[in-house]
């Protein structure tokens, strides 16, 4: 069989599968949708049929819940999506499948899913897994193409306001609030700013440095993404062709800056976000902020999005016995920008996790004497070939916004599964690297269900280093290494073993994380809002999740965080629900 017949092949399939499918769901046959999938099917569903981020396990359950769905989103018009990746033949989570592409649409607005039927023999092939995302409000679709913005702002207007003068008036917000107010100029707060832009939304970002782009030029000189660049394109604006397969910060710090002139966002630095208080009759929040020049400001947005980082916020500072004691300097690793000044001198890093890893890392290659504490046992991966396997995927030619649905595809249960076999084959790739780690007395470990390191980012947002050198240092004792219950206290001059020696320190510096981003909610929203919405970030009971890029228990309060790549696809989807909100299509906030 040719390639060109198997590739007709899989389209056909994909398309009757997909014509049964609209049939049973227009019908409301659960029993027909039930024999569509395999017993053990999934469906994740992004907004387009519960107006949330959910996962359905199993065959029955989610044609139950299809239908019942279905009655109210009116799903129809089912087609091999156009203008993306063909139906292929592939293998998904160590199962072979046809991958199919699909758009349709509901009384909201247009969607995309994903289907992948069970390459097995014979006709009338069923689904093991499915997607559906809402990917545009009808009405209120992006401005791109032809569709993009024209008016009075890039008119000729001889004597008139020109498009400088609308855009200085729209920063000064003297007459209006935003809409929704975005709390950080990361890449979490840009990259929903620009989706929100582009479907009309009047959206304005508060961060607290003096520039954007400080969130990353700020952090310590020798930091490098981890991610490859084509894994971490921002929404609309990929990067240049000619960037380097890992960006250096300050680059990534100046591209953020170009990125939020380019796109034309909102953006107030230097200013801070002191609070915020929800009003329920009239839908807005009342809140305060200090600008640069220490006068404050108050706005009413209708929004708030948290997107200073809900994975890394408040640093944690742990209790530790006598360190009130020691004379040289204490820091956090979040405040650790170089160890130059600690050059040829004596520093102790706290934690062993990626911010442990590299500031001792920095330090040594500084000519410092740098020991390393590890705390807890930690989940290390070579960055090649090991850690990139995660997004192996978008390294295959395919596009980028289908590589983010072929993601998006996996519920919990699909990602443990494709984690852990991917972990094994680090385990075999890293061997070498472990076993002289385990020489040294470095405990490694390959994450919780032995799925790696990736589910521990999603489920704690640390406990594990992709090791881009100081790995090795460790190894070859370059790196000093203390396990924590060999520590008896701090002193003055730095810190007394359990032996009863000591070892004398000019610096400590404590890579020992962030607390959950519910601190800093109780901190800026007041204990009922903390209390209300819960801890941000990990899975819930449903295995999605809590609380980022979907609606919370408090009325107009969202969280956008993640890495570039969660980033970027999340933002589509926090938008849309945004702009669904203020259109009062929302069922949380239908008049």
């Amino acid at each position: 069989m040719t390639k060109q017949m198997t590739n007709d092949a899989n389209s056909v399939a994909v398309a009757v599968w997909l014509g049964r499918f609209e049939q049973a769901l227009a019908a409301a046959d659960a029993k027909a949708l039930e024999d569509l999938f395999i017993p053990g099917a999934d469906w994740r569903d992004v907004v387009a049929f519960t107006w949330d981020m959910q996962s359905t396990l199993g065959a029955a359950q989610l044609a139950g819940r299809l239908v019942k769905t279905a009655a109210t989103i009116k799903p129809h018009s089912f087609a091999i999506a156009p203008d993306r990746t063909p139906p292929q033949a592939t293998v998904r989570a160590g199962d072979r499948v046809i991958e199919g592409f699909f758009s349709f649409e509901t009384s909201t607005g247009h969607g995309l899913g994903v289907v992948r039927l069970d390459l097995e023999e014979g006709e009338g092939k069923k689904a093991r897994t499915l997607l559906t995302t809402l990917q545009e409000i009808s009405g209120h679709e992006e401005q791109l193409g032809a569709r993009r913005p024209h008016g009075p702002a890039y008119s000729r207007d001889f004597g008139g306001k020109n498009w400088l003068d609308l855009r200085d008036e729209e920063l000064l917000y003297t007459d209006r609030s935003p809409q929704v107010l975005i709390v950080g100029a990361g890449q979490a707060g840009l990259t929903v700013a620009a989706r929100l832009r582009a479907i009309g939304v009047d959206a304005l970002i508060v961060d607290k440095h003096p520039r954007v782009g400080d969130v990353w030029r700020k952090r310590y000189h020798s930091l490098v993404l981890h991610n490859e660049v084509w894994v971490a394109h921002m929404p609309y604006l990929p990067f240049p062709e000619t960037w380097p397969v890992y960006v250096p910060k300050d680059k990534m710090g100046n591209w953020f800056e170009s990125y939020a002139e380019i796109m034309e966002l909102n953006v107030w630095t230097g200013t801070e976000f002191l609070s915020g208080n929800y009003d329920d009759p009239s839908g807005r929040w009342t809140v305060k902020l200090r600008r640069a020049d220490g006068t404050e400001r108050e706005l009413s947005p209708q929004h708030i999005i948290m997107a200073n980082g809900g994975v890394s916020g408040v640093p944690n500072l742990p209790k530790l016995p006598g360190l009130d004691d020691f004379k040289g300097q204490v820091m956090h690793s979040s405040r650790y920008t170089s160890g130059s000044e600690f050059a040829n001198r004596k520093a102790l890093v706290i934690g062993t996790g990626t911010s442990g890893h590299d500031v001792a890392q920095d330090l040594h290659g500084l000519g410092s004497e740098a020991t390393i504490v590890q705390r807890n046992s930690t989940t290390v991966v070579n960055l090649e070939p090991s850690a990139i396997m995660v997004y192996e995927i978008y390294s295959k030619g395919l596009p980028t916004e289908d590589c983010d649905l072929i993601s998006a595809a996996n519920t919990l249960p699909t990602f443990v599964k494709s984690n852990r076999v991917m972990a094994q084959k680090m385990l075999e790739a890293d061997k070498e690297l472990l076993d002289r780690l385990h020489a040294v007395g470095f405990r490694t470990d390959i994450g919780e269900d032995g799925t790696g390191f990736h589910l521990k980012y999603n489920r704690r947002g640390g406990g594990y280093y992709l090791n881009v050198g100081a790995s090795d240092l460790i190894a070859d004792k370059e790196i000093g290494l203390l396990q924590a219950d060999q520590i008896e206290r701090f002193v003055s001059e730095g810190i007394e073993l359990k032996d009863g020696s000591r070892k004398a320190l000019d610096l400590v510096v404590l890579a020992t994380g962030y607390r959950n981003q519910q601190h800093e909610v109780r901190i800026l929203f007041g204990d009922a809002v903390a209390e209300r919405i819960g801890p941000v970030w990990g899975f819930d009971d449903g295995g999605e999740m809590r609380n980022v890029w979907r609606p919370t228990a408090q009325k107009g309060l969202w969280f956008h965080a993640g890495s570039l790549a969660a980033c970027r696809a999340n933002s589509k989807y926090l938008a849309v629900q945004l702009k669904a909100a203020l259109e009062g299509i929302h069922p949380q906030y239908k008049q």
